[in-house]
Order: C-alpha cells, then structure tokens, then sequence
C-alpha cells in the first residue's frame, strides 16, 4: 500500500499520484514546501485504516533515514515511524561495500529520540564466507549496542520485482534463441513490465543504453516512458534513434 507515488517526468519535475490517482505535476521545490505539509494528515489516516483492517502493518522505509538536508520536511522513514510509533530495523547493503560505517554513520545522524526507535539491524545481500563477516558483527553489536537480527545471503533470480529502475543495470541476460532489446530511457516508466518476457523459454531480454550495442535483435521494445519528448530527443542525442531506425 503506497499513499503517495512520485513518478519522474523531468530531472527536477514529477508526477505526484495518490491513492492511486494523479494529483498533479510538480517541481522538486514545489512538492516539498507545499504538498508535503499536507501530506502528514493523509499518512497518518491510511496508517489508522491499515491498523483497523490488519494485526501487523510493515512499514518499509524509502532511501536513508538519515538525510539531513531533506528531514525537516519528510513523511517516510523516521517521520512515518514516529507517526506509527513503531519500532525500526535499519536495513543496510553489503554488496556495495561501506555496510558497518553505514549503518554505524546513519544511527549517529538520528537525533536521540529516534535512535531510541532503532532495534536492531538487517544486513542484506551477503556472499562469501561468513566467519570473515562475524567479526564485524560482533563490533557493529559492541560499538551500538543492538543486535544484528539476520545477515540475508545474495539471491539470484529470485523472481520479486525490483522498487527502481536502477536495478536494470544489475541485469545480467544469457545467450538464447530470441533476442529481446529494451532501450533504457532515462525516464522509463513500469520497467518492471518486460520481466515476464525472461519467463519463456529460450527468450532473453537485456537492456539497451548509450555505449551498449543494439546488435541485430529479434525484436526491439521502445518502453512508454513519462517524458515522452524528452525521451524522443535523449535516442537522437546518444545515437540509439539511427540504430533502431537504420
């Protein structure tokens, strides 16, 4: 259940939907100093319905916790916690590396009456061995004094959608019968749309941008995206406009 969606049109413009309907489209600023106050009301009534119709509501944060120059205003992480008064379990990246001076750095940013919400600590998408990990466990539970509730190994193929268009350049597609190229739009909208396509047998679906070869594929998937002008002009700047239309 998502409120409020943000829906990029432009680098500092988007389309601001709630309850699954579109309000409007605003600026970065916009949003922030207008919409944004309003927006504590309506978070806190959708927490109210979720708790008369459920035993346990989740609440999943969106980004860091800890942004200094965006908290006086926010109504996701810390905010919608208090709101809820719940208790919190930061979740943090192993893969990227940094994960102890991450979550070490974001619990001192928290003024102290947040950092009293915090339980405990999630360590996401580990691999290798895990005796080398345990002694930075055993630190990151010394140095806050809050437990490491569960190290969760790296999954592959694990079939759940990705939240961010981001993740396409995690992709990694074999060799198949069928080529399937999907130019990656700076302003994609529903990527998540082609995943089912992976699906069938002897299909492959990768993901085309600036620098990586179109090839002669089977077939070539132009995405809807938010920004359609935007988008149309991005093709023709990086070149894909000649290689999809020789």
């Amino acid at each position: 259940m998502n409120p409020i969606l943000i829906k990029p049109k432009q680098d500092l413009h988007a389309q601001i939907i709630v309850l699954g309907k579109p309000l409007a489209d605003m600026s970065a600023r916009e949003y922030r100093q207008s919409f944004l106050p309003e927006a504590v009301t309506l978070v806190e009534q959708c927490i109210d319905e979720l708790r008369n119709q459920y035993e346990i509501v989740v609440i999943e944060g969106a980004g860091s916790p800890a942004e200094v120059n965006l908290k006086d205003r926010d109504i996701v992480n810390m905010r919608t916690a208090m709101l809820a008064d719940a208790p919190v379990i930061l979740a943090a990246d192993i893969d990227r590396g940094g994960v102890f001076a991450s979550l070490v750095g974001t619990l001192e940013l928290l003024e102290p009456h947040e950092r009293q919400r915090v339980v405990g600590f999630i360590i996401n998408k580990f691999r290798g061995d895990f005796e080398l990990l345990r002694p930075g466990l055993e630190f990151l539970e010394e140095r806050t004094g809050r437990p490491v509730l569960g190290v969760v190994p790296y999954l592959h193929n694990h079939g759940i959608e990705q939240e961010d268009s981001v993740s396409l350049s995690e992709k990694v597609v074999g060799q198949s019968e069928i080529d399937v190229a999907v130019i990656k739009l700076p302003r994609i909208s529903n990527f998540t749309d082609f995943d089912s396509l992976s699906s069938f047998p002897g299909v492959s679906v990768r993901y085309v941008g600036p620098g990586d070869q179109l090839g002669v594929p089977d077939a070539v998937i132009i995405p809807g995206t938010k920004n359609t002008i935007d988008d149309l002009y991005y093709l023709k700047e990086k070149g894909l406009e000649q290689e999809i239309v020789p």
